[in-house]
């Protein structure tokens, strides 16, 4: 299962962050509208409602993902006692249901291995989670050290905190293409999408949501019909270059980015020619999907000068 715990991962810089730029501006005006048009703290999701009924409230609440088949056991009994556990919170945590089964491409977007799968959203990306049936005191304890962190989070941060009752303050509109590029990934047309990051690139070459997003969307298409179990056997081979850069992609979009970026330094360091700068420029579109600020960033790049000089 892909580590969500790590802050700045591209799990979600892809999957969440990038929803989360794209509508940024609109999140913050609409939240308390939002919150107060939906009192209740537990809703259902579907792949059309994830972005207004997940990424947008998780602005300012913490939403628990629950990830559910009717055809687990496990679901069965775990489902109940989330509903309980954030119930009791009265409102300040969310409890948003997906039944995979009906929702597959949310599934696959998050990479869901197993139902059922919990995982906590705040601030547009996964905190953390748990992919296991546990007794009711248990996930008492690991939403306490949600709420906890949460709390943490704004004490560090006191500017973003939403004041009770009021609506927060409204940032500048997003980029039209952005829009267009979240609704794309909504409808699951990604290469719209792309074209949609493509036009903010050409008139803001800068614009690093749109580089991130861009980048994101050209892994989330080159990995979505990999065999993992295929990926490994083939790893066997050195000179499977096409294997080792899938394999970096599938370590990506599980969040391992200095695992991926590792593995594509080693493929830079025992190769020459046309093979090496294929390598390199593999690597540096892996580089465009975190923010520029992200610490794994300068170590690799470090890295790759030195197999390269």
């Amino acid at each position: 299962m892909a580590d969500f715990s790590r802050p700045g991962s591209l799990y979600g810089a892809v999957d969440l962050g990038a929803r989360k730029q794209a509508l940024e501006a609109q999140a913050r005006r609409e939240a308390a509208g939002a919150q107060g048009a939906s009192s209740a703290s537990i809703v259902d999701v579907t792949e059309e409602t994830f972005t207004t009924d997940v990424i947008d409230r998780s602005m300012t609440v913490p939403v628990v993902l629950d990830l559910w088949s009717p055809r687990a056991p496990g679901s069965a009994q775990l489902s109940p006692v989330l509903e309980k556990v954030v119930g009791d919170l009265g409102g300040a945590a969310v409890l948003a249901r997906v039944n995979v089964d009906l929702s597959p491409q949310i599934a696959q977007a998050l990479r869901v291995q197993a139902v059922p799968t919990v995982l906590a959203i705040f601030q547009g990306q996964a905190v953390t989670g748990f992919q296991q049936v546990l007794p009711e005191q248990e996930v008492r304890r690991w939403l306490d050290e949600l709420m906890a962190a949460v709390e943490q989070f704004y004490q560090a941060n006191p500017g973003v905190r939403p004041a009770e009752g009021e609506e927060a303050p409204a940032g500048p509109p997003a980029d039209p293409d952005l829009v267009a590029a979240e609704q794309a990934i909504d409808r699951g047309d990604l290469d719209a999408a792309a074209q949609a990051y493509e036009r903010l690139l050409a008139r803001a070459p800068g614009n690093e949501d749109a580089r991130m997003g861009l980048a994101g969307v050209g892994l989330i298409k080159r990995t979505s019909e990999a065999d993992p179990a295929d990926v490994d056997r083939r790893l066997q081979d050195p000179s499977d270059i096409d294997a080792h850069l899938l394999a970096a992609d599938l370590d990506m979009m599980a969040g391992r980015v200095d695992e991926a970026f590792e593995r594509v330094i080693a493929v830079v360091k025992r190769t020459s020619g046309d093979e090496r700068d294929r390598a390199r420029r593999h690597l540096l579109g892996l580089f465009d999907a975190l923010p520029s600020d992200d610490p794994s960033l300068a170590k690799a790049r470090r890295a790759l000068a030195s197999a390269l000089f």
